[in-house]
Parts: C-alpha cells; structure tokens; sequence
C-alpha cells in the first residue's frame, strides 16, 4: 500500500519539483567532473600557448645545442595532444549528462500530462504540448552546457589569471582584472539590459507560430477543401517575417558584441605585450617570456567571450521554464474539483472492484471554474454490476462530464460518485484502468500491429487470448483475410482499416483489458447506419454481464438498455426505461421515431 501510495503521488511531485536544479544534484559526479575538464582543456590550451611564445623566441636565439630547446617542445607536444584529449572527453561526458537529463525531463513532462489525458485537450494547445517537447526542454540542455558551466570556468579563470599574473605584477593584475572584467560582467549585462525584451518577444512569437503551424497542418484538408491555403501561407509568412525581421536585430547586436569583446581583448593583448616588454627592459622576466605572455591571453579569451551571449540566453530559458510550469504547474488552475492527489486504497479493494463494481453517484454537482455554472447538477445514479445505462441529450448537456466524473478523473465538487462505496477518485491512475474501460468515438490506434494494438487493453496476454478478443469484436473473418493475420501492420491511426473495422479493433482491445464496467462514448458516431447496427449488436452480445455506460446521440437499440437518463443543462429531464419513456415523454417518443422510423 505504501508503494501504490508513492506511485500515487508521482505526478504531484514532478509538478511542485523545478526543472533545472534538480539534475545538478542527481548528475553532481558527472558535473564536477565536466567542470574540472573544462578548466583542463583551457588550461592546456593556455599552457600550449605560452609554452609555444617561449619556444619561437628561444629558438630565434639559435641556442647552441638543441636540448635547451627539448623541454618546451616535449611541452608543446604534450600540451597539443592533452588539450585536443582532454576537450573530446569533456564534451563527452557534458553531452552524455545532458542528454540523459534531457531523457528525464521528456519522462517527467509526460508524466504531469498523462493523468490529465482525459481533459488535456480542453487544457493545452496541441503546439504547446509538442513545443514544449520539442523546443522547451531542447532548450534548457543549454541552460548546462552553454550558460551554467561556462560561466563557472570562465569565473575559474578569471580569479585564476589574475592571481598568477599578480605574483608579477599586481598593478598590471588589477588592470587585466578590469579588462576581463568589461567582458565577463559589464558587456554580458549591457547585452542582456538591450536584448532581453527581444528575446522574450521571439521566443514568444515563435511558439505562436509554432502553434499556428501545428493548427494548419491538423486541418490541411480543409485549407485546401475551402481554397483558402495561398491565403494561409501568406499571413504565415507575414507572421514568420516580422519574427526573422526580430531575429536580424538581434544578431546585428551579437556581431557589434563580438567587435566589442575583441577590441578590449586587443586592447588587453597590447597592454600586455608593452607590460612585458617593460618587464623584460627592467630585468623582471626573460625576453623569451615576451611572446609567451602575449600569446597565453588568446585561448583565455576564448573562456571570457562567450559569457555575453550565455546571459543574454536568459529571457529564451525563462520563456521555456514558464511554458513548462504552467503545464506542470497546472493544478494550481485546475477546474474546480479537480482530482488533486490520490488516495490510494487497498489491493483488496481494487481487486474487489475488477471483479464486481457497484457504482453510485449521489447529488453530484460539478462546475469547471469559479462562477461558472454546474455542468452537472444533482445527478444521482445506481448502478449495480451488469447493468445497462444510456446517457442522452444533445452537446454541452453534461454527458462527458459526467463520463470524466465516473472514471474518477475529476472529483464532484458536491455530492458523491463512488465504485463499492470508495470515491472514485480514490482508486488513482493505476486503479480505475482494472475496473473501468472505454470505446470512444476515435480510439487511437498506433502505427504497428493488430496484435499489438489489441495487446495495449493487457500487455502480457498471449497470443490465444487475443484471438478470442477479436473473435468475440467480430474480426475472426477480417483477420483471416490479413498477409500476416495478427501480425499485419495497421499503418498510421490504423488507415489500413474501415471505420467500423478499427472501432471492432478498439473493441477487441476493451474486451481483452476485461473490466467489469465498459464506458461506450459514442463508438458508432461517423459510422454509416447499418456499420452502426451491427458494431452495437456485437459490443452488446460480446459484454454480457458487464456494466455499460453508454453516451449517446441515436436511439438505435435503446431499446436493450435497462435504464435511459436523458441530461439538459447538466440535470436529469427524463429517465425510466425504453418502454416507459415511449408512454409517457412525448419528447423522447418523437426523438425515437426520428431516429428510428421502421421501429417507431
């Protein structure tokens, strides 16, 4: 029980935890080591350097015998070959810490979406939810590798050159301290106060296109049903422009920041190159030194230089945080009622409820925000084991609702819904799936097997038990007259198939997960009359013995139904049985005969 209750809770730690500083503690091995290597390698680069100044001038003195020059060369040779080694290994292990983090965070963020997955579209853009794992979380990989880190060793470095060039001359130290100090504190912070109202509004306007695009390729069909596509194109085009118009600004500004940051480094370079030679004049340093001090300032400026632009990333990394909390963060804006954190209930109980579930809802009342009307109100319903309801009215009447309600997704802000006298919602995310199955309207059927779709209601089922599955939904035939039966691709959202013939594969996929309560979200919608006939005659004969709760606009076979509640503005109009509402709801006798006229 305590191991369900911290699976329980998962989803609500991943939304109160932050998404940066979590993985500095989790990879702080990797980290520390990346650091200590980047330190190495522009410390090697600098040693390469300097070792290379002292080696071109000591042999411009063409020293009589070779072996005063051998220590310098081994250095060179040494310090070429440990800095080339040393930058291949940390950018190794920088990427391989990076990567694993980016892995976690695409897990956590589906984690905080996947007990939402009933309500996600009423809740997030389609763009949001792909650019968030797409560009957000690719994003904050250079939150570590490019601002973090390089940040830390270029702070390293400059606390280390100045202490080194200090034990020479602490004047001159605290003169190059000021020069590092326009490139590492001044130039960074000039860029950031000048760019990051910019930066914000790209990356905002970004995601807007990004959700722009998302929008029209969703509905392609009907840009080019309606002839309107050119007139699509255009205003994105419009759109994208004014955000590269944006984007130009701000790379002329990186460019006047690089000219910048290379004049104080050539201002630096001269300053040392007149201070070394007043050194070796004074007789304070070796004239074979001159070139070494010099050149040693070049790959020190390559730490120093790329501080400005790892700030002025800041508002880009911001902009991704804030998407990111929202989504994780949302429980703080759910509906009114939300299921918050779940109580987990015991094994026996959920074992109890997957073999026999007595639902009941008493005076349920459920508004999705403060000040908004009920969209169910005062609903109450029995339903034994084996018994079959039909909820009817038109859209917006509170049917979903009231379907999320049962399922446990949402909690009633008044009244009940309880499965053997424990709150729905109680039974959590890994509960409900045991005791409560749906067959919506559009099932998604994934890119790979019939046997594989199938197997998704139970993922250790053998191969026998799926073949009863989709001989009880009615596929025996269809999968007989398949290249590889079971095995034959289904192709992208099952196309290979019908829509009858993928609502039988959903079937058989409820079927196999065997609950002892069936959610029917109206399967037969977009089906032709007939395809809808004989998909509900097999969905009533393969459930005998089940629970149904079946949502719906046609009348078509209610008939079978042993209650039929009709829902208006979230309330209960009508509700008896077919024989009963056809003698005394006029309403209800008109719809049938509309819906069914050889019946009626």
């Amino acid at each position: 029980m305590k191991g369900q209750g911290q699976q329980g809770q998962k989803g609500q730690l991943a939304q109160r935890e932050p998404w940066i500083t979590p993985y500095f503690r989790m990879y702080s091995g990797r980290f520390a080591l990346y650091l200590i290597l980047g330190v190495l390698t522009l410390l090697t680069a600098s040693m390469l350097m300097f070792t290379s100044g002292f080696l071109i001038s000591k042999s411009a003195t063409m020293p009589y015998n070779v072996l005063l020059v051998y220590v310098p060369i081994v250095g060179v040779r040494a310090f070429g070959i440990g800095r080339a080694v040393i930058h291949y290994v940390e950018r190794l292990v920088g990427h391989d810490a990076v990567l694993r983090i980016l892995s976690k965070m695409r897990v956590r963020l589906y984690r905080v979406l996947e007990p939402q997955a009933l309500f996600i579209r009423s809740r997030y853009r389609t763009g949001d939810i792909l650019g968030a794992l797409a560009d957000d979380i690719e994003q904050l990989q250079n939150v570590y590798i490019r601002t973090v880190f390089p940040s830390l060793v270029a702070l390293f470095l400059y606390a280390a050159a100045v202490i080194a060039l200090g034990f020479f001359d602490w004047t001159f130290a605290l003169l190059i301290a000021l020069y590092i100090f326009v490139l590492v504190a001044v130039l960074p912070y000039i860029s950031l106060k000048l760019t990051r109202k910019m930066d914000t509004q790209v990356k905002q306007e970004r995601n807007g296109l990004y959700q722009k695009l998302t929008d029209a390729v969703m509905g392609i069909g009907d840009w080019v049903i309606s002839g309107r596509s050119a007139d699509f194109l255009r205003e994105y085009e419009q759109d994208e422009e004014a955000v590269m118009r944006k984007e130009r600004k701000l790379r002329a500004w990186a460019r006047w920041r690089v000219l910048i940051g290379q004049l104080v480094v050539g201002i630096a370079v001269v300053s040392m190159i007149y201070w070394s030679g007043a050194q070796a004049e004074a007789g304070q340093i070796d004239y074979t030194l001159i070139a070494a001090f010099v050149l040693v300032v070049f790959p020190l400026a390559d730490a120093f230089l790329p501080v400005s632009e790892a700030v002025q990333r800041l508002p880009e990394y911001r902009e991704s945080l804030n998407r990111l909390d929202r989504i994780s963060g949302r429980d703080s804006a759910a509906p009114s009622g939300a299921s918050a954190a779940k109580v987990a209930v015991s094994p026996e109980a959920v074992a109890a409820a997957a073999g026999s579930a007595h639902l009941r809802l008493e005076q349920v009342r459920f508004a999705y925000g403060v000040g908004d009307g009920n969209s169910v109100d005062g609903v109450t319903l029995d339903i034994p084991q084996g018994k079959r309801i039909a909820v009817i009215g038109r859209s917006g009447a509170g049917k979903s609702t009231l379907l999320k309600l049962i399922q446990g997704a949402i909690a009633p802000t008044g009244g009940a819904v309880t499965i053997n006298s424990v709150p729905s919602a109680d039974y959590g995310d890994d509960g409900i799936p045991r005791i409560i199955s749906v067959l919506n309207q559009s099932p998604h059927l994934f890119d790979t097997t019939v046997a594989n779709n199938i197997r998704l209601g139970r993922p250790d089922a053998e191969m026998e038990e799926l073949a009863r599955a989709a001989e009880q939904a009615q596929l025996a035939e269809l999968v007989a007259g398949l290249p590889q039966g079971l095995d034959t691709p289904m192709r992208e959202t099952g196309q290979r198939f019908s829509g009858g013939e993928r609502q039988r594969v959903a079937l058989a996929r409820v079927l196999l997960q065997n609950t002892p309560v069936l959610i029917l979200d109206e399967p037969t919608v977009g089906l032709d009359p007939r395809t809808e006939r004989e998909l509900l005659s097999t969905i009533f004969r393969s459930t005998a013995g089940k629970t149904l709760v079946w949502v719906t606009h046609h009348l078509v076979y209610a008939e079978q139904m042993d209650e039929i509640i009709f829902m208006e503005h979230g309330r209960i109009l009508m509700r008896g049985t077919h024989a009963e509402l056809m003698e005394r709801e006029p309403r209800y006798r008109n719809l049938y005969h509309l819906d069914c006229p050889k019946e009626g």
